[in-house]
């Protein structure tokens, strides 16, 4: 019993000596050093949520019907292709050339309209330190399921590229967010602490997203330099189940250097006609082939297309379809 064990032990002897009259011959008890008080912890309460504004409410209800929209028209997919969705070794290095060495929105972007602009290759050169954080009108059960799925997600991504990816609050370099309306239009200060050389045009989009932006990502890096050194995700938290998985599988894969989208990109979540809503076999290729060694960051798409033909090729004589 430690320490409590031995205190009743010692009371039993002095009680034995005095009753034998023989008091003057016990040893004198010994001196218990005065213990501290322990210390008083108070647990800290969570958060508490916050009720959502109306306008945040109509958001839920808005992405709800668009959801069901979806589905009925047999989109949002979750079977990563199948027989109707065969591609070639061509076409994948030809999609991968479009996504991943073209921006789908310029650095100074509002996010309104795509503007697909060359680029190099960009992708992360050093281990991923991810935090998942949540606006305060999101509810705890919510936070739990996002925060599980991106851990997931996470892992597999890690697996395809053989970037490490850790979950650090403390020190994070790519923010996931999962924020309300009323969340996301109060955070600009933060923000502009995270990225300071973000321009204005981009924090007014991230401020006022237009509805039809579902979820967006923003990537940083060194000018003149390719290798990314911080991203962000934000994700709408008014997203059904099923779109917020969406926007999880596309702009955390996005934050990895697929930074473009193209139309003719199939099967893929890579592309704006919704047919797929996770990361397809496509797609999963297409960060294999994006952080292959033979590429290297900061290639043109000149130098990095040849290139891509010969690990497309590799990859789909793998047996990849």
């Amino acid at each position: 019993m430690g320490f409590g064990g031995k205190l009743q032990c010692f009371g039993l002897l002095v009680t034995l000596a005095g009753t034998a009259g023989c008091t003057a011959f016990a040893p004198p008890p010994p001196e218990i050093p005065e213990q501290p008080a322990p210390e008083v912890v108070t647990p800290v309460a969570p958060p508490k949520v916050v009720e959502p504004s109306e306008a945040s409410k109509q958001l839920t209800t808005y992405y709800k019907r668009l959801q069901n929209d979806l589905l009925t028209q047999g989109l949002l997919r979750g079977d990563g292709g199948g027989p109707d969705t065969q591609f070639t070794d061509t076409q994948l290095a030809r999609d991968f050339v479009r996504i991943a060495l073209f921006n789908e929105y310029r650095d100074d972007s509002d996010f309104r309209n795509a503007h697909s602009t060359v680029s190099k290759l960009r992708r992360w050169d050093q281990p991923i330190r991810m935090s998942v954080e949540f606006g305060s009108t999101v509810p705890y059960a919510q936070r739990d399921q996002d925060k599980a799925s991106v851990q997931t997600y996470a892992a597999r991504l890690s697996r395809l590229t053989g970037v490490p990816i850790t979950f650090d609050n403390t020190n994070p370099n790519y923010h996931v967010l999962f924020l309300g309306e009323d969340d996301r239009r109060a955070f600009e200060p933060k923000l502009r602490e995270l990225i300071p050389t973000i321009s204005d045009a981009t924090v007014r989009a991230f401020v006022n997203l237009p509805r039809d932006q579902l979820c967006v990502v923003i990537g940083t890096f060194v000018p003149g330099h390719s290798s990314y050194t911080k991203a962000i995700a934000v994700i709408r938290a008014e997203h059904p189940n099923l779109m917020r998985s969406a926007c999880i599988h596309e702009e955390l894969a996005q934050g990895m250097g697929l930074a473009n989208d193209s139309p003719g990109a199939r099967p893929s979540i890579f592309n704006d006609d919704e047919e797929f809503a996770l990361l397809t076999t496509h797609d999963e290729l297409l960060l294999q082939m994006l952080y292959d060694p033979r590429l290297e960051t900061g290639m043109d798409p000149a130098t990095a297309a040849p290139i891509a033909r010969l690990i497309a090729r590799d990859l789909m004589a793998q047996g990849a379809s």
